[in-house]
């Protein structure tokens, strides 16, 4: 060691790596440096430097050194000027990396979203090159309360027929139903290889199944992520993020056009529960190379700061576990497995027996179980029929029916309608979600159910006991920040949403000229030059009777609609085409229309409106029974609308004799 250092002190000062100021130095700060007049620090660039006399030395000073507020001519200070110069462009270059993308090119990206823009849910997006055609997630929404008997709805899938020649696939971002919903009843119309991670593809074999699809299970292709596929014109990489559902992804999706990032929905979870973080490697490798278009979840969009790890319910799970003298019924959404996961493992560390009830919440957690996602033992679980021969403190159950669904388990649970389980005032109940828009009023029910039934239930009142799977606005700024995007569309979420998404942007950098607020159906074209809107295709809804996989026609919906909405009159009469009279008094009916106490004083109504409607009546016009059915269908309404303000259904059957 000696000896190292001594050859260390024998080596030249010349072979240490060290800045300009200290190679021209004078090693001895007593020893003054010799002038070298041709020297390019002698002075500026070699020009004479006025602080010098002729002989090249310096002039002497008397006192102290006197400092100018002014920049002399220093070199160091001439360093500096170009080191803040430098850096101001390197911060410029760092920002606008979209710059990189090449200008030489006429391609462009169309972009038509066909759901999930202007609502909750219902995801469906096309993007498409001149030859080649994609589509992102296929999914469903929820109907409004005035849609009687429809139990979900799906994208109307018109335009998908105008382009289906050049679509080459449909990509998948993750599993959750307005995400997959409504690929089964795509596939019944059209075939097209799905391209998806392990999870949603275990999830869409079994809606294959149920649907009569099996055969048509041959076009999944399972991905990795982090590769890239070549699909068509494109390249697509499926990138990890956290989200309330296991192996939810981002895509970067590049054509000639340039790379467009496809969020879906995200959250960053530092520690989420499976250990594997949103890749924020990938991001913000695209972010360098040049990302031409982002396209990012605006549904949290209102929320400051971040959203809370998945594993922060955790310890609120465990002290409702501890208090719990009953059984435990937790409730969240089917899809959300490490939800589930968490309970049961509480469930498992307070010796509970472990009872999982809802068709769909069996399924995904037999399907996450077959595929390593999580790992439970079985021998912990007990099927319904056997809840009752434990010991309720022994019991965990974990069910469906969290948005208050009417067929749901828990739903049936609180209204003693569950074959095997009833609520007991010692339950302790968690509801482990928060309503999506418009189930409000169906939460609100079941809640009220379960609290008359005198059970504790642990819901909002507890911060801790959900968080959410979408960014909050400091995590959409994250995304922002690591992609720096030319071009900006906030997706998925309402109006309301994009627009407070779009004010982000701004704040990032993002110049608002290069964003655009699209709604279902716009059609958007991107290339290195610009973004524009180009025009717009047919978008809506189809009713959908979950309960027999069949589609509902708009007119029964809108038929029952109306009669809940005004009510229905029938009238069953007879006239006599001679005389122009009824031959004997109408049969009326009405639903919705007046109270049975007043169906005679309705009755007598309708006869006198009838008499005096054919006093009036041109005899040709009973030649032909469905022209004074509808006639009289006319007079009636108008009738009926003077007076309530209401148009209801009304049912003419006449006989003319």
């Amino acid at each position: 060691m000696e000896n190292q250092n001594q050859d260390d002190k024998k080596q030249p000062e010349l072979n240490r790596p060290q800045s300009k100021e200290i190679e021209n130095k004078p090693e001895n700060p007593n020893q003054k440096q010799a002038h070298k007049p041709n020297h390019p620090r002698a002075g500026q660039g070699g020009k004479p430097n006025p602080n010098q006399n002729r002989s090249g030395n310096k002039p002497k000073r008397k006192g102290p050194p006197k400092f100018s507020a002014k920049l002399g001519n220093q070199q160091w200070e001439l360093d500096i000027k170009e080191s803040i110069t430098a850096n101001k462009l390197a911060h410029s270059r760092a920002l606008q990396s979209y710059n990189k993308i090449s200008q030489h090119t006429n391609a462009s990206i169309k972009i038509t979203p066909l759901g999930g823009l202007g609502e909750i849910g219902g995801n469906f997006m096309v993007m498409e090159t001149s030859t080649s055609a994609i589509i992102i997630d296929v999914g469903m929404s929820f109907p409004s309360e005035d849609m009687h008997g429809v139990d979900i709805l799906i994208p109307d899938f018109s335009y998908i027929r105008k382009i289906q020649d050049k679509i080459d696939a449909i990509v998948i971002t993750h599993g959750h139903e307005d995400h997959i919903g409504a690929l089964a009843y795509f596939f019944k119309k059209f075939q097209y290889p799905i391209y998806a991670t392990p999870l949603p593809l275990g999830m869409l074999s079994n809606k294959f199944d149920e649907h009569g699809l099996k055969k048509e299970k041959k076009f999944f292709k399972p991905v990795e992520k982090r590769k890239i596929y070549k699909i068509g014109d494109f390249e697509v990489e499926w990138m990890h993020v956290t989200h309330s559902i296991i192996d939810a992804s981002s895509l970067a999706i590049t054509t000639e056009a340039g790379t467009i990032i496809h969020t879906g929905d995200f959250k960053i979870d530092h520690s989420p529960i499976d250990g594997y973080p949103t890749d924020l490697h990938r991001f913000a490798h695209y972010g360098e190379k040049g990302v031409l278009c982002l396209l990012s979840d605006s549904t949290n969009s209102y929320r400051e700061g971040i959203t809370k790890s998945e594993s922060t319910v955790g310890p609120t799970f465990d002290r409702i576990f501890k208090d719990a003298t009953g059984r435990v019924i937790m409730s969240t959404f089917s899809s959300n497995v490490h939800r589930v996961y968490q309970a049961i493992q509480h469930g498992i560390k307070h010796n509970r027996k472990v009872c999982v009830i809802g068709r769909s919440m069996e399924r995904n957690l037999d399907i996450a179980m077959e595929l390593g996602y999580v790992n439970l033992d079985r021998r912990i679980f007990i099927d319904p029929h056997e809840v009752s021969k434990y010991n309720d403190k022994e019991v965990l159950i974990v069910t469906t029916g969290s948005q208050g669904e009417p067929m749901s388990a828990l739903f049936r649970m609180a209204t003693d309608e569950h074959r095997h389980v009833r609520i007991k005032p010692s339950d302790q109940i968690i509801i482990s979600a928060k309503a999506i828009p418009g189930n409000e009023a169906s939460v609100s029910r079941i809640l009220n159910y379960l609290i008359k039934a005198g059970a504790k239930v642990a819901y909002q009142d507890f911060s801790e006991i959900h968080v959410s799977g979408h960014a909050a606005i400091e995590e959409q700024k994250l995304m922002l920040r690591l992609c720096k995007p030319k071009f900006f569309l906030p997706i998925h979420g309402e109006y309301n949403h994009i627009y407070k998404h779009q004010k982000t942007a701004i704040t990032c950098g993002v110049n608002p000229k290069n964003i655009l607020l699209m709604s279902d159906g716009d059609q958007v074209e991107v290339s290195p030059k610009s973004m524009k809107r180009i025009g717009t295709v047919k978008t809506g809804k189809t009713y959908i009777d979950n309960q027999m996989n069949k589609q509902i026609d708009d007119d029964i919906v809108n038929d029952r609609q109306n009669l809940a909405e005004a009510g229905v009159v029938m009238i069953v009469a007879q006239i006599d085409k001679q005389t122009k009279k009824l031959i004997s008094k109408p049969i009326v009916k009405t639903y919705g229309i007046v109270p049975d106490r007043r169906d005679k004083a309705f009755s007598k109504e309708m006869e006198d409106i009838l008499d005096q409607f054919l006093i009036n009546t041109k005899p040709e016009m009973l030649e032909e029974t469905k022209v004074i059915e509808n006639a009289i269908r006319q007079v009636i309404r108008k009738h009926i609308f003077r007076q309530k303000k209401k148009y209801p259904t009304i049912v003419p059957t006449i006989f003319l004799m």
